[in-house]
């Protein structure tokens, strides 16, 4: 854009480490069709004739100022009592039956063996194959991206999401929770073969992303979203991780930090154990929080990334307590909390991840206003 707007600018600010007197809002995900209708201006059943105008005319009515990840569509997988009519039961979310390339995946050896068999002989080829070189899929990253940036308009901008990070992930939405940990604990040889292909690909990938990054003149900001904890903790023992991933993890990014990218993570759970590792990684920031699942907000804030510079925090009000179950007073000091101890730059208010139907109408008027009032006036 030749000149952004009020609130692209502030968040160009923020998100390029510079002091600014209010506090971007990052874009947010809200799952309540009749809501988003509502405070978008748009009368009921608009939503489903116009997903994307109705989801960007709620993300201006709060004032949003930059999006990374733009699911417009992605209320229709969740109604007020449970799946919407978009969703498809997978592994992971009820499938009576888990199968995998025609393959029953029934126990941690069929797990193995669609890995063996399936898997690896694609993840071989596809690294061998992959040009990182390859100009026209450069140019064809800059050119999506640009088309949402074009469709969002001067004064709310698109920050780099999918297709630009790529990294070894746990297969549990793929072969089932059980299935797959069991796996996990058994075949610790079979899982690390996993990461290993998984980022001798990723490293390719992310030498195109790193190039599309530069070229297309895009803000470095990429978050990682990869669930990898529950309220208890890590999904795994994290010492295996240290032992099975983080390494392969590390080098996955590696193209990334090469470009001055700054790679945010997303957090669910109580991933609290990973941060110092994520940060010894190159991770320079995070998103999201759980904090009464034993997140340290205050704490992660304080903390510097490798080089000693201050982390990237995009902070957002619970939609797991505060936002569904609490008051609007409530909200108002959760955002309070959020900011008085936030670090003083680079911090970006929002929700802590997507908002599910049956949120009080009074609780998203005040998040809402909260906003707005930070935006404006920052910490005064």
């Amino acid at each position: 854009m030749a000149t952004w707007g009020t609130r692209a600018q502030l968040a160009l600010d923020s998100l390029g480490m510079q002091p600014t007197v209010g506090i971007a809002t990052g874009g947010v995900n809200l799952m309540d069709i009749p809501l988003l209708e509502k405070v978008g201006g748009h009368a009921p059943g608009a939503y489903r004739n116009d997903p994307e105008e109705v989801y960007l005319a709620f993300q201006r009515a709060i004032g949003a100022c930059f999006i990374d990840q733009f699911i417009p569509r992605n209320p229709l997988t969740m109604a007020a009592h449970g799946f919407g009519d978009a969703t498809q039961l997978r592994a992971g979310t009820g499938a009576p039956e888990i199968r995998c390339d025609g393959m029953l995946i029934d126990g941690p050896e069929a797990v193995v063996a669609h890995l063996d068999q399936i898997v690896f002989p694609r993840l071989r080829e596809a690294a061998a194959q992959y040009d990182a070189e390859d100009a026209g899929q450069v140019q064809r990253l800059i050119a999506a991206e640009e088309a949402v940036q074009e469709r969002f308009g001067n004064d709310l901008l698109k920050v780099p999401y999918s297709g630009f990070q790529a990294f070894p992930r746990l297969r549990y939405g793929q072969y089932g929770y059980n299935h797959y940990f069991c796996a996990y604990a058994l075949y610790p040889e079979v899982m690390e073969e996993d990461f290993r292909l998984q980022a001798d690909l990723a490293v390719k990938q992310n030498r195109l992303s790193a190039r599309a990054l530069v070229e297309g003149g895009f803000p470095r900001i990429v978050r990682s979203d990869h669930d990898m904890a529950d309220s208890r903790g890590t999904l795994v023992d994290v010492r295996s991780l240290d032992a099975l991933w983080f390494p392969h993890f590390a080098r996955a990014i590696e193209p990334l930090l090469a470009v001055d990218a700054r790679l945010l993570w997303h957090c669910d759970g109580n991933l609290m154990a990973m941060v110092p590792r994520l940060i010894e990684a190159g991770i320079r920031g995070f998103q999201g929080f759980q904090y009464e699942d034993g997140m340290d907000y205050e704490r992660i804030c304080r903390l510097r990334d490798r080089d000693g510079e201050p982390l990237m925090i995009w902070a957002g009000v619970s939609v797991t307590t505060t936002l569904p179950w609490g008051t609007p007073t409530q909200v108002r000091d959760q955002l309070r909390w959020l900011v008085d101890n936030g670090p003083h730059v680079g911090l970006k208010l929002g929700a802590s991840s997507s908002i599910t139907p049956g949120i009080p109408e009074a609780n998203l008027a005040m998040f809402v206003e909260g906003l707005a009032y930070y935006r404006d006036h920052g910490r005064n």
